[in-house]
């Protein structure tokens, strides 16, 4: 076993940054076309399902499945340097990646995408799920609570991994699979909590070596791109326009996140969520019309690499599967990026996402057409009470954002509140947190429905009717001049979101960008 997911190792950095993102976007290929092919591949379905390896994490489960005939799979990309059995890879495979060894990478599922296709069969939608958004990990695995999406995986498998060895007795193959089992059960969990409570009914994972097999056999592959941009980093070198690529420049193509040459451009690990919808439409586009499904050798190839490199869940049947989804090759399909509010860093001072959970779920209700009705209108009640918005609001920025102290004051202020102290704590929290002292409970509730639901506690150390406002990493500040209180993250949608730019053409991370299959697209 490779050492844990989130080991602080600069190897392990230097390794996850070559390579984190590229799997998902083979198991993404791979489901458009082992799932979505007809004819030929078909006929090879038994010995396909004979090789695949299985997991039964989703099995005999309480968790909620989709309804009207709708599918989701959530699609999980490693960055491991391994195989689905644990074992190093050959050398000129390293060699071609330039990902490093079988000690770089890990365990962290850098590429998540939730493939919802209707049962109606209208148009599928594939949302990708920034990897380093920073949310609450279910069950804390390995004891941690909080972490970038990515991590549930590795460290619910390190955990495991670290259980197993204590009882001994199990062999290899056997414990890669179950520590596997074990992190995929913790992915699902994570991704399901985010997104408000989605059904997932299935799931496929794919190492990273895989993208690479898959683009050996189908190559060269046509991208696009809309400026000139090279990033000696990656070794991405792409001129303006449609180009054809060969496997390795694939692999710089859906890695590639600077551009030093061109800093106008403004790359961000954004970018590369986009980069990989654009290869996954360009692929299926190449697939569907390029006499690939014709190609007994070409779709001997591309199942011998489904065998090797990928996994799915034992409830998934591939041929039904496969009669529901074959228009997604077409290109009856559009691929989305869920926004982030901010960048920034969390208390142990990685870079990470911090999202707007509400909207981040109304945005998925939205997608998957499961927007609850709009609820009955309750009898007016008049203005709220004064008491609900009086007491004087001290607060404490414990972040290393400035200026949110005195942002939050006027906010409250302009509510109502009259205005207390401001500081800042060298100390920074990852959870944010309102107090108050004696007759300040209505205070501190409505400014927990002001500020999106925080959480409060009686603080007897406060003064008779102060209430302090700590602030963490997971702060959003509301819109400046807003009347009403912010929805509840956990309970009550955001407004609709704004309508989508074309693809790759804003840098906005709070902008809802998609991308449609069917052709080639270009982006930035």
């Amino acid at each position: 076993m490779s050492a844990p997911a989130n080991a602080p190792t600069a190897r392990r950095r230097s390794g996850r940054r070559r390579g984190r993102t590229i799997g998902a976007v083979l198991v993404s290929a791979v489901s458009l076309v082992v799932f979505g092919a007809t004819g030929y591949a078909w006929t090879q379905y038994t010995s396909l399902i004979a090789g695949l390896h299985t997991s039964n994490v989703l099995g005999g489960g309480t968790a909620p499945a989709s309804v009207h005939g709708d599918t989701n799979i959530l699609i999980m990309g490693l960055d491991s340097r391994l195989d689905e059995n644990g074992n190093p890879l050959p050398q000129n495979i390293y060699d071609a990646l330039h990902a490093g060894d079988s000690q770089d990478g890990g365990y962290n599922a850098n590429v998540l995408m939730l493939l919802h296709v209707p049962g109606d069969g209208s148009k599928a939608t594939s949302i990708s799920i920034p990897r380093d958004d920073y949310v609450d990990l279910p069950g804390c695995p390995d004891q941690q609570c909080k972490g970038k999406i990515k991590q549930a995986y590795g460290l619910a498998l390190d955990a495991k991994s670290k259980q197993l060895a204590a009882q001994g007795g199990t062999d290899k193959t056997q414990r890669e699979q179950q520590t596997r089992d074990a992190g995929r059960s913790a992915e699902i969990a994570t991704v399901r909590q985010f997104l408000g409570g989605v059904a997932i009914d299935h799931f496929t994972e794919v190492t990273l070596v895989a993208f690479f097999q898959i683009a050996q056999v189908v190559q060269p592959i046509t991208v696009c791109v809309s400026e000139d941009t090279q990033d000696s980093y990656s070794g991405a070198n792409f001129h303006q326009g449609q180009q054809q690529v060969s496997a390795e420049q694939a692999v710089a193509f859906v890695r590639q996140r600077r551009d030093y040459v061109h800093p106008n451009l403004n790359f961000t690990d954004l970018d590369r969520e986009r980069r990989q919808q654009a290869f996954i439409a360009s692929l299926a586009f190449q697939l569907k019309n390029g006499g690939v499904f014709t190609s007994p050798a070409k779709l001997q190839g591309i199942l011998a690499v489904a065998k090797q490199n990928i996994a799915i869940d034992s409830g998934l049947d591939l041929l039904s599967f496969a009669q529901q989804a074959s228009n997604l090759t077409g290109g009856n399909i559009s691929f989305v990026t869920l926004p982030i509010d901010h960048f920034g860093k969390d208390p142990n001072g990685q870079d990470v996402n911090f999202v707007n959970l509400a909207q981040v779920r109304a945005t998925v209700q939205q997608l998957l057409g499961t927007t609850p009705a709009a609820p009955t209108p309750a009898p007016a009640a008049g203005p709220a009470a004064p008491a609900a918005a009086t007491g004087t609001v001290d607060v404490i920025n414990a972040t290393s954002r400035t200026g949110l102290a005195g942002q939050t004051q006027q906010l409250a202020v302009a509510h109502g509140f009259t205005a207390g102290t401001t500081s800042t704590d060298s100390k920074h929290l990852s959870r944010s947190k309102i107090y108050y002292g004696t007759g300040g409970s209505a205070g501190a509730t409505a400014l927990s429905g002001l500020l999106g639901g925080i959480t409060t506690a009686h603080d007897t150390a406060l003064a008779a009717g102060h209430v302090r406002i700590v602030i963490g990493a997971d702060f959003v500040l509301p819109a400046a001049g807003s009347s009403t209180p912010p929805p509840n993250p956990a309970a009550a949608p955001a407004p609709a979101p704004a309508p989508a730019p074309a693809a790759g053409a804003s840098d906005n991370p709070n902008a809802l960008s998609s991308l449609s299959g069917g052709g080639i697209p270009c982006v930035k």
